[in-house]
């Protein structure tokens, strides 16, 4: 093993783009460290703090951090997500975008350029709100008025432009993807706090005399989910293809066999990411209403842990995860691309059969795939906050109160890896490996996995 990571220093493109990536990786974890000026960080952290379960604790996690110290990088990559996925929404809503998909690489350097531009408007709009939003709080602001005002704007939104060229920067000149790696950075960088408050808890006997068991049981079920990610992700329906034999000019062509992947989870973390958004934003609304009797209630019930929360989010998974799939996937599309070049599936007929059984199938995968996505997002929050389903109405309520606190109010671990997160840091970690593999594949060396590397001749004896 020490000799194929070795191999990768011994490329001379591969050393270089290994180190730029780090370099740039660097940059953007010191940015993380540098406040914008005229704010009292040490109150808008525990202000965070109390809020963690909304939409608020929600941005804060994709920016590592960084927004409850407000620091110039306080916006983090969320601009540039959202303008990506407005601008895939209508590539699929607004015709000319998606002639323009379709144009290849010009095309995408168009839409790319679109992308740039939104972020930087997004950006814009979203740290006036929040400079606004700091004033009005009053304590958060130094020295209010308009210079203030005007100094987030312009901080924030440089910070999230030149985290976006930090991003296509790595993708272009590094090793895997620029923005996933950002990420993965922002993600990664609790896994300290987290191991240090785990060992805290254990030299405190935080749980009781049955501390140590749970402790072996919380080690043995974060392998097995990162196991069970890993498992789920490489995991595909391969639909067998057959492709009639043509013959152009003097040339037999045709004739072979392949299979059409299908991905268990074809969505990705995206829909996790929609549902989170949906369900926290009425607690960031309401928020200046939590102690009215008629808001206040509601604010309550979409906490972490809280029954209704845990329904509506798990709805909200597997919708999006549908609506989702219908955007990237288009099986009549698929189907006639089939057709064109002559495949069909053995036992079906081209045309709108073939698009039918592609599409029945990939209805039962998505399921598959949402229920995995709900398993992987629940599994963290439970640990951390329990499900509170003593908290139903009555007389289902009561019921559930003989249950053990470590199920109704989980462990009270400070778990860095929400389920979000740990589908994000587990795919981004196996994408970035997968494409230093194939850069060693394809220089004739040995790659991380058994089966990989150069290949070798027959044996003789």
């Amino acid at each position: 093993m020490f000799d194929k990571f070795a191999n990768i220093f011994r490329i001379p493109d591969l050393r270089k783009r290994i180190l730029f990536t780090l370099g740039l990786l660097a940059v953007y974890r010191i940015g993380g460290h540098i406040p914008i000026p005229g704010i009292n960080s040490a109150l808008f952290q525990q202000f965070i703090e109390q809020n963690r379960g909304t939409l608020l604790g929600f941005v804060d996690l994709f920016s590592g951090g960084q927004f409850r110290r407000m620091t110039i990088f306080a916006l983090g990559i969320m601009p540039y997500i959202t303008s990506s996925i407005i601008l895939q929404l209508l590539t699929v809503l607004y015709e000319p975008l998606a002639r323009l998909q379709k144009e290849g690489e010009l095309g995408r350097k168009k839409i790319t350029m679109y992308t740039r531009y939104l972020t930087l408007l997004l950006s814009t709009l979203q740290s006036m709100f929040i400079a606004i939003g700091l004033q009005k709080a009053g304590t958060f602001v130094t020295s209010p008025g308009p210079g203030f005002v005007l100094m987030t704007i312009l901080t924030l939104t440089t910070g999230s432009v030149f985290i976006m060229w930090l991003g296509e920067q790595i993708t272009e000149r590094g090793v895997g993807n620029g923005m996933s790696l950002l990420i993965f950075a922002n993600i990664i960088v609790g896994l300290p706090r987290g191991v240090a408050d785990l060992v805290d808890k254990a030299r405190n006997a935080a749980w009781g005399p049955l501390t140590p068991v749970l402790m072996v049981l919380l080690v043995v079920v974060m392998v097995a989910v990162v196991a069970f990610i890993v498992f789920v992700e490489r995991s595909e329906r391969r639909i067998p293809v057959q492709y009639a034999k043509r013959i152009i000019g003097r040339k037999m062509m045709g004739g072979q066999s392949t299979h059409l992947p299908l991905r268990v989870n074809s969505g990705g973390v995206m829909p996790v990411i929609f549902a989170s958004s949906i369900v926290t934003i009425p607690q960031t609304v309401l928020y200046g209403l939590r102690d009215n009797r008629y808001f206040g209630s509601v604010i309550e019930a979409l906490r972490w842990g809280e029954p209704l929360y845990t329904v509506l989010y798990a709805v909200g998974i597997i919708f999006f995860a549908y609506f989702y799939i219908s955007i990237v996937f288009n099986p009549n599309e698929v189907a006639d691309n089939m057709r064109k070049y002559g495949g069909f599936i053995p036992g079906i007929r081209p045309g709108k059969r073939t698009a039918d059984h592609i599409n029945e199938i990939l209805t039962r995968m998505t399921l598959v795939g949402a229920l995995y996505l709900i398993i992987i997002s629940f599994i963290p929050e439970w640990m951390m906050v329990g499900i509170h389903l003593n908290h139903l109405f009555r007389p289902l309520g009561p019921f559930f109160e003989k249950l053990p606190n470590w199920i109704l109010n989980g462990l009270n671990v400070n778990f860095y890896f929400g389920g979000t997160s740990l589908l994000i840091v587990v795919g981004v970690a196996m994408d970035t490996v997968n494409q230093i593999e194939s850069q060693l594949i394809m220089r004739h060396y040995d790659g991380f996995t058994p089966k990989s590397g150069r290949i070798r001749g027959r044996r003789s004896w």
